[in-house]
């Protein structure tokens, strides 16, 4: 199974949390991850999405069906994430479109093994893959794309 952590990209400050909406630069960022995306995403990928405005938003730029997701809202813990996500038991790759510490912290328990809190960066993906090697199942890091490394 692969699981994608995407970071929703920049947003405006402000209260209430839940309703902030992109910056013109977090657009920009949205449309070059949803780019980079939508050239290596499998077609069958299951996307979970928070229901705050600004992961909505990054959604919408890759231009796929989803479903808002509110366990894995701001404040979601990483069991609810990696539980929304099936993990490992899915049988397809899943994006969760989220928010920092939540993204970061599942990152560093499927990659080293414990929470930590790693830092995802805004409109950032950690791409996290399964495989077998010696009769056990291991984790790895098959990628990390930001934004600026996005070719058109």
């Amino acid at each position: 199974m692969d699981i994608l952590l995407w970071r929703h990209a920049e947003a405006e400050a402000g209260e209430p949390d839940e309703g902030r909406a992109l910056t013109s630069k977090g657009v920009r960022q949205a449309q070059k991850m949803a780019h980079w995306l939508e050239r290596n995403l499998p077609s069958r990928c299951r996307i979970l999405v928070s229901p705050t405005m600004r992961t909505l938003q990054t959604a919408r730029a890759l231009e796929r069906k989803f479903k808002i997701c509110p366990e894995i809202g701001p404040d979601a813990s990483v069991e609810a994430l990696l539980d929304a996500a099936n993990w490992p038991d899915g049988k397809e790759p899943v994006l969760l479109i989220g928010h920092q510490p939540t993204l970061g912290q599942a990152a560093a328990l499927l990659l080293a093994g414990n929470e930590q809190d790693w830092t995802v960066r805004k409109a950032n993906v950690w791409w996290i893959a399964q495989r077998e090697r010696d009769g056990e199942s291991e984790n790895y890091l098959k990628a990390v794309m930001a934004p600026d490394l996005v070719l058109k």
